[in-house]
């Protein structure tokens, strides 16, 4: 369990990569610090009260095809290729493919910097943090056929 002063996400989230059960804040009641290290022990995750409710935000907040075992989109919510352009979309499926921004940007005709400026667009549009995450919202939204470019 991590206990810090720093209530900021990219602490939370490196924490939790790095295999923390959990996040507490040092400011945190002595009894609330207590039962968390207990909940801990019993192999409960914990997290202070203001990680919580900003990882809710920002789950609540996913398109639902961003999401882990995703329903199909809801009528009215946009879907990956309504948020991406074409472009985007065939630099996502590439990336879903595992290549390199220099091997995609052989593929498109494009240079590699214009590749890395895409896949930055596209990490930033889905509100995505990698290109595994990127891989993964593409294989769930059927994009990874064998063409190398989105069906349809």
């Amino acid at each position: 369990v991590v206990l810090t002063t720093f209530d900021l996400d990219e602490y939370v989230h490196a924490a939790l990569r790095a295999g923390a059960d959990g996040f507490l804040l040092k400011n945190s009641h002595p009894d609330d610090l207590a039962r968390a290290l207990h909940a801990a022990v019993g192999g409960e995750p914990v997290l202070a009260p203001s990680v919580t409710r900003r990882l809710i935000g920002t789950l609540t907040a996913l398109p639902t095809a961003l999401l882990p075992d995703a329903p199909a989109p809801t009528p009215g919510e946009p879907a990956l290729t309504e948020l991406l352009t074409e472009r985007e979309l065939q630099v996502l499926v590439l990336v879903a493919r595992g290549l390199s921004n220099s091997r995609i940007a052989s593929d498109l005709g494009l240079s590699e910097a214009n590749v890395k400026s895409r896949v930055n667009r596209v990490l930033t549009r889905l509100g995505l943090d990698n290109r595994v995450q990127a891989a993964l919202i593409a294989q769930r939204a059927g994009l990874t056929g064998t063409t190398g470019m989105p069906p349809g």
